[in-house]
């Protein structure tokens, strides 16, 4: 993993409740989005685009 992607600012859901549960966390840079399970944040990273990312969020805003 790179030293950058460490030392991103990550942040949860404000779903994701205090008992944390199922969660991602997300870190956004101007031209990327990165995304990982809050559970294992040394394990794998997706990373995609900004609006690919706004994209799926608001299709999941319509489940």
């Amino acid at each position: 993993m790179s030293k950058d992607i460490r030392e991103l600012a990550w942040f949860k859901s404000s779903y994701s409740g205090s008992e944390g549960g199922e969660c991602v966390e997300v870190a956004t840079r101007p031209d990327t989005v990165h995304v990982r399970d809050s559970k294992n944040t040394t394990g794998p990273i997706l990373t995609v685009a900004p609006d690919a990312w706004a994209e799926f969020v608001a299709f999941a805003a319509r489940r």
